[in-house]
């Protein structure tokens, strides 16, 4: 391999399945202020059109239908949401241990607020506020849920700054 292949990857976006993508959208957009790209929009499953093809090599077939709309995040971030005709409304197992996608971060300097905003709009608060560097930094996280289930974390600084710091060390 090529050294001067390897460099970091930047992040284009996340899937995520929602039981009712009209409800995930309304909560994006007023707790998160995410950006809608597109309002949900109905796909159904053929193979006559590039999106009919691209469905059926991703999720096979017999699937039927589903809704999707797109978000972006103000770094431009991108979050696909999905809604199958076929999904349940129900929330999905909390099982970090379980290899997949255990969480992703949201970074928001004002902590309280955004968490009472979560909680206000259906979601929950998992932990309490924690301090990466108590008394030194004000460097500090959460994880919450959103109404749907989904387990994400709030960090009020960067990765970098936060891990670049030695946040285990202490």
């Amino acid at each position: 391999m090529n050294s001067s292949n390897i460099y970091p990857r930047a992040f284009s976006h996340i899937g995520i399945t929602v039981p009712n993508i009209e409800k995930a959208v309304a909560f994006y957009k007023e707790v998160m202020g995410w950006y809608t790209i597109m309002a949900p929009t109905k796909i159904t499953e053929e193979s006559e059109t590039p999106i009919g093809k691209m469905c059926m090599d991703v999720f096979g077939k017999g699937w039927g239908s589903f809704k999707i709309a797109h978000l972006s995040t103000s770094d431009g971030i991108g979050i696909e949401l999905f809604s199958f005709e076929k999904t349940k409304e129900m929330k999905p197992t909390f099982n970090p241990i379980q290899p997949g996608l255990f969480h992703f971060c949201v970074l928001d300097p004002d902590i309280e607020t955004l968490i009472a905003k979560i909680v206000a709009h259906g979601g929950q608060q998992r932990m309490p506020i924690r301090e990466y560097f108590p008394g030194e930094k004000p460097f500090r996280m959460c994880y919450v849920e959103d109404p749907f289930g989904l387990v994400f974390e709030i960090y009020t600084h960067s990765y970098e700054l936060t891990y670049s710091a030695g946040a285990y060390d202490k």
